[in-house]
């Protein structure tokens, strides 16, 4: 049975933090709910994300990786006293209600055992000093795009996995740091891949995670890829942003084969089912560069419905894996690396899932026959009205 904390006299405290999560991150809440301890430490990396944006620098008494320190160290203590306020830190939408109601995150910290918020405070600190870090150079290499990845989410698998194993619920592997890392960066590979668009169009500065060693084989600059002349090199690039990440795949699913309680469980994998599929949709889509790209809302339904066990994850991870691999272009430069990683991959699933007693979601049954009853309904009102227009049927009839 999980042991997760529950706060003591802050019910007014949890439910603002509840509300502010709802409306940073609406679909990390449908799962996170599950976790309670998890609701804080989310709290300040939603936060953390907030202010690391280009206008940090603004802040004229210190220097941007000195002002993010000096800003999470008094978050847990000093925010609710009004030292800091979004006038100071900038920012927009619900991350200024988060930023302006965070006293109640603070507070509701404060009522965790000693275990958890050292756990948190440590995470948060790391990923704090990183992310300052990349504030003030840019992603170059392929390690430089790792690491940037491990500050701004393997550092949330590992803080995880940390409270996992406070609230007793979980047992660690020997390599659970290795492996709790690749979790967070295989998620968060996924959203920059996804988010190309987005980002390179950010007011008033792009964001750019790209390597730029991926990136200045197809382009003289990161934002050229959005222009339609150049689809071509933009897909090959994306193609090869897409392997890189596949890399990570047999990292999480050890971390997640070894998990033992079921709601951690599907706290884990579901998101990571997710990640697969959007690879699945992005890869060799030229479409990454021209709007948004994302799961139906459907399909998601189906991921949370289905996810219960380790075979469930196998199965939709060979699911996606196939459907990615009809996807591959023979002629694309990483055609043959793209294919390895996905055989490996599938083979992987196929020795330890049991694949053919589940729904598949790339060819799913139930959506087979409902196109065969509507292709039918539409042959029959072909014959129909051919055999009344030669007089076959009357109209009375």
């Amino acid at each position: 049975t999980s042991t997760w904390p529950a706060l003591n006299n802050s019910k007014n405290d949890d439910m603002h933090c509840s509300e502010l999560k709802v409306a940073s991150s609406v679909n990390s809440y449908q799962i996170l709910q599950r976790c309670v301890c998890s609701t804080w430490f989310f709290e300040l990396l939603i936060l953390l994300v907030s202010v690391s944006l280009p206008m940090l620098p603004t802040l004229p008494e210190a220097s941007p990786m000195l002002s993010l320190h000096l800003h999470f160290f008094f978050s847990f203590h000093q925010y609710s006293n009004g030292l800091y306020s979004i006038q100071t830190l900038g920012g927009t939408k619900e991350y200024k209600v988060l930023m302006d109601q965070f006293h109640h995150v603070s507070a509701a910290f404060l009522e965790l055992e000693k275990g958890y918020q050292e756990a948190v405070e440590e995470i948060t600190k790391r990923m704090g000093a990183g992310m300052a870090k990349f504030i003030c150079q840019e992603v170059e290499t392929v390690d430089d795009y790792d690491e940037y990845c491990h500050y701004v989410a393997g550092l949330v698998g590992l803080g995880l996995s940390k409270l996992f194993l406070a609230s007793g619920s979980e047992v660690l592997t020997p390599d659970w740091e290795h492996i709790s890392n690749s979790m967070g960066l295989f998620l968060q590979k996924t959203n920059i891949i996804r988010d190309y668009l987005e980002d390179i169009n950010e007011i008033p500065k792009s964001r750019m995670f790209w390597p730029r060693k991926i990136w200045g084989k197809y382009a003289g600059k990161l934002e050229d890829l959005k222009y339609e002349k150049n689809s071509s090199n933009a897909v090959q690039c994306l193609n090869e942003m897409v392997t890189d990440a596949l890399t990570h795949i047999e990292d999480c699913l050890k971390y997640m084969a070894a998990l033992r309680d079921p709601s951690i469980f599907r706290f884990c994998a579901i998101p990571q089912i997710m990640a697969i599929g959007t690879l699945a949709l992005c890869y060799n889509n030229v479409q990454v560069f021209r709007g948004v790209v994302k799961l139906r809302r459907g399909l998601t339904a189906k991921v949370i419905d289905r996810t219960k066990t380790m075979a469930d994850v196998y199965g939709a991870f060979y699911d996606f894996s196939c459907m990615l691999k009809t996807k591959v272009d023979k002629n694309d430069p990483n055609a043959s690396k793209t294919l390895k990683q996905l055989e490996d991959v599938q083979q992987l699933c196929r020795d330890n899932g049991v694949l053919h007693k589940r729904k598949s979601y790339v060819n799913d049954k139930g959506q087979s026959n409902n196109l065969y009853i509507v292709m039918l309904v539409i042959l029959l009102a072909i014959v129909f009205a051919y055999l009344r227009a030669n007089g076959v049927v009357s109209d009375e009839q």
